[in-house]
């Protein structure tokens, strides 16, 4: 259900959407200033790679641990306050990772901030679709554009604290401290009051109302009476409708989730596998070789720059099914004709291709029927990052018993799914 709102912003909801836009920055750049810094911590802390893997493993097994408390949190506290809140305990988290003296402790320092990372990510994206609400229009997928600007900067702010060599506790610490403080600055320009609109709560009354009234039929006189018998009858017409609904409630949920997650696949694959393949398999050099993963980045972001106006021009539905047959399409041609640069041209494509999925099946969840706010973008999220946990052992156990090129192919095959299942997706308005 949606609040349209057809003259432009005010001056809150624009100044909301900055906020937004500095929440997903921030939660970009956070631990995107740790990851270059993991082989100095595996250097200082004398592990082998077992040890090492197991550790890193904490932090998406944190996000999954928490991830399903976001809904309730965001209920209770707003999912602005929640989001600032998780953004902050998230640098303290990276920064205890950074000052660790074990692997214990490196890894519950992990575990701690997948776990923040998971609620920041849940409530960023519920105050995001809030504001897109008041807009009328599609922005959820610019705030997603500038989570990448974040990453970036937070990559190359590592890199810099690496040039200037400085430790990492003092790299770390001025990372969450300018990025904690930008979260709370942002707070100040969130939108105020509960997450359910004042106009959505109407409308559910008005749906009660209408429901009542299919118990009442008009007799003698065009008087209205509603008698036991009468409701009785009525009942099991009730039942089935709300049993139909809930059907169709778990169905679109589960077909949002396999959305989701095949945008996740396809950015996994890029991130675990593209170097690897190109490598090893297509025998590409280190810097080819790296050109893989970036050009789905870039190629991602192009697509979240566009993709709103996209939407609002073709419909989420097209969008996302067009992205489908671009993705199963390039990749596909890729790993059927397999060289270097039609590889590095097939990740591009994937990455375009489901620049949008993630957010609309966010955007999508949201706003099902039946369900409390935040939990249906909360069981998205978080089933979205078991498929991160998960896909990395899988398509290594398929390349490990075949080739990696036979294990790649779940890039098109998700581009597949997403055909299948974007019916669910909203279509153009008229």
């Amino acid at each position: 259900m949606t609040v349209d709102v057809l003259s432009p912003p005010a001056q809150a909801e624009r100044q909301a959407r900055t906020a937004v836009a500095v929440l997903f920055f921030t939660n970009g750049a956070l631990f995107a200033n740790l990851l270059p810094r993991f082989p100095q911590i595996k250097a200082d802390l004398g592990i082998g790679n077992a040890a090492y893997g197991l550790a890193v493993a904490a932090f998406p097994t944190g996000a999954i641990v928490a991830g399903l408390a976001a809904g309730a949190l965001i209920r209770r506290y707003g999912s602005g306050r929640v989001a600032v809140a998780g953004t902050v305990l998230t640098g303290i988290g990276v920064l205890a990772a950074g000052l660790s003296g074990s692997v214990v402790l490196f890894g519950t320092a992990l575990l701690l901030a997948g776990a923040m990372d998971a609620i920041t990510d849940v409530a960023q994206n519920a105050h995001g679709l809030r504001v897109q609400r008041r807009y009328g229009r599609s922005i959820i997928n610019s705030f997603h554009a500038i989570w990448s600007i974040g990453a970036v900067t937070g990559g190359s702010m590592a890199a810099g604290a690496i040039a200037l060599d400085l430790s990492l506790g003092q790299h770390l610490l001025i990372s969450a401290v300018v990025f904690g403080i930008a979260a709370c600055v942002a707070l100040r320009f969130c939108l105020t009051g509960p997450d359910t609109e004042p106009d959505v709560e109407a409308a559910k009354e008005e749906t009660k109302e209408e429901t009542k009234e299919e118990t009442k039929e008009e007799t003698n006189g065009g008087a209205v009476r509603e008698t036991g018998a009468e409701s009785r009858e009525l009942a099991p017409r009730r039942d089935e409708k709300l049993r139909k609904t809930r059907l169709r409630t778990g169905y679109v949920l589960a077909a949002l989730v396999l959305i989701a997650a095949s945008g996740a696949l396809v950015e996994d694959a890029g991130s675990s596998w593209a170097a690897l393949y190109l490598s090893d398999s297509l025998h590409a050099s280190g810097t080819l070789a790296a050109s893989g993963y970036i050009a789905l980045v870039g190629a991602q972001f192009v697509g979240r720059m566009i993709g709103d106006r996209l939407v609002d021009r073709f419909g989420q539905r097209a969008v996302a099914r067009s992205g489908g047959v671009i993705a199963a399409v390039g990749m596909g041609l890729a790993l059927a004709v397999p060289t270097a640069t039609g590889t590095i041209l097939g990740f591009a494509t994937a990455g375009f291709g489901v620049a949008t999925l993630v957010p609309a099946a966010m955007h999508e969840a949201d706003e099902l029927p039946g369900l409390r706010p935040g939990s249906g973008l909360t069981i998205v999220s978080w089933l979205m990052r078991l498929g991160f946990l998960l896909s990395p052992p899988i398509v290594g156990l398929v390349a490990d018993s075949t080739s990696l090129r036979v294990g790649l192919l779940v890039v098109p095959l998700a581009g597949l799914m997403v055909m299948v299942l974007a019916g669910v997706l909203q279509p153009r308005r008229r």
